[in-house]
């Protein structure tokens, strides 16, 4: 990935590492210092002789004890001194022009060490940097779980923890909290905050192996957002996301009645490009748990490629995904619609996302969030099928129709 990185053009301004740089894990302090050595002096010292800053979050593998600690903030001793009481060297924050990046420290010891993190630092540099246009929060520990690898303390930020601290990003409105810890690269948005899981660039182990690979992220940053594109060791781009998303305009989208019908020629020749569907109505009231279509797609004679509706007596919003013959969906998981209460929701399909890629939204003012899953693939997967089905599924009327009433389903592929 060095190589990699060394071929861009332009070089980075600077560089964010979220972790894990040695093995760490020795009780012996030289032992750890001769890693850390090795690390800076051969690894990476082409980041020194070009010049280019590169700035570092605590991890498991370099902060797992407080000798640990000390070495860390020994080893880098670069980094500001600014951090949350106790935690000089560990925690920090730097602001470059409009852009605040705040380091976090997901592992600390005096608040009962690996995914406990402190928020009321955090809360008040935010405060402080209110006034920088773009905010960047970076940590080691994910909040919300990726690929099925969950699990508090052990993977994620503990739930002491992770609702206070996700509320602190949503009020202060960070662009992105940037994370490692799990062997893969994950992007997820919740309440309108990306989560970006970017590790592995130097391990033999993946989560899962098969889908994920070695990778580093590049990006760019300025008045129209974050775009990033996700390098393997060959430099090929693999994904990529431009966000914030923006809506195509109301003479892009098509209406698609209740019914079955082709699909639209538009969606089969756009493979890549983000699609959006937008469903409003009324909830069934009868309180029966059977599965309720909204819109499926189908191949005549195969099993439906993509299903969404509602599932369950909460009536759940649901997305399935079975792109596979014989291999089991993608279940995206959404929030629920009262028995008889109106609904609008606005879904992203993604395939640039992986599986945070199934984005939904009630209503047009409120923020994006992904659809939770246990999978470790999304849309990239999915190919278009020839039929649609609205309001029942591909059986015909019989086949789990909808039972409320629905007002409106519409569909658009965005540009970006």
């Amino acid at each position: 990935m060095n190589h990699v990185i060394q071929r861009l053009d332009p070089q980075p301004q600077f560089i964010l590492f979220t972790g894990d740089e040695v093995a760490g894990y020795t009780q012996d302090p030289n032992e750890l210092r001769a890693q850390w050595r090795y690390w800076l002096d051969v690894e990476m010292r082409w980041v020194a002789e070009r010049a280019i800053p590169i700035w570092h979050a605590t991890s498991n593998h370099t902060t797992y004890d407080r000798m640990s600690e000390d070495i860390f903030a020994e080893a880098l001793c670069h980094l500001p001194r600014n951090g949350a009481p106790g935690q000089e060297g560990l925690s920090y924050w730097l602001r470059l022009d409009d852009l605040l990046l705040v380091f976090v420290h997901t592992l600390c010891t005096d608040l009962g060490g690996e995914g406990y993190v402190e928020t009321s630092w955090l809360r008040e540099v935010l405060r402080q940097n209110k006034d920088a246009k773009h905010k960047i929060v970076v940590g080691h520990h994910p909040v919300f779980s990726v690929n099925g690898f969950s699990g508090a303390y052990g993977r994620d930020v503990g739930p002491e923890c992770g609702p206070t601290f996700w509320d602190t990003l949503v009020e202060a409105g960070v662009l992105a909290y940037f994370c490692s810890h799990i062997l893969a690269f994950d992007v997820q948005v919740h309440r309108g905050v990306l989560q970006v899981c970017t590790a592995g660039a130097g391990t033999g182990h993946r989560m899962p192996e098969g889908i994920e690979y070695l990778h580093c992220v590049q990006a760019a940053l300025d008045d129209n957002g974050l775009r990033y594109q996700v390098l393997d060791t060959d430099g090929v781009a693999r994904e990529g996301l431009s966000w914030p998303i923006s809506l195509p305009p109301a003479e892009n989208w098509r209406a698609l009645p209740p019914g079955r019908h082709p699909a639209p020629s538009d969606i089969l020749a756009t493979a890549g490009r983000p699609i959006i569907l937008r469903f409003s109505g009324t909830a069934a009231t009868d309180g029966i748990g059977t599965e309720q279509t909204l819109l499926t797609a189908f191949d005549e004679g195969s099993r439906s490629k993509l299903w969404i509706g509602f599932r369950g007596a909460a009536q759940r919003l649901t997305v399935l995904m079975a792109p596979d013959k014989g291999r089991s969906p993608f279940y995206g998981l959404g929030p629920s619609v009262p028995a008889g209460r109106p609904f609008e929701f606005t879904i992203v399909i993604h395939p640039g996302m992986g599986p945070g890629g199934i984005l939904v939204r009630e209503g047009d003012e409120s923020l994006w969030s992904s659809m939770s899953t246990t999978s470790p693939w999304g849309a990239e997967r999915l190919r278009w099928p020839s039929t649609f089905g609205i309001g029942f599924a591909q059986q015909g009327k019989d086949d789990r129709p909808f039972r409320g009433w629905l007002n409106r389903c519409s569909l658009a592929v965005c540009g970006t």
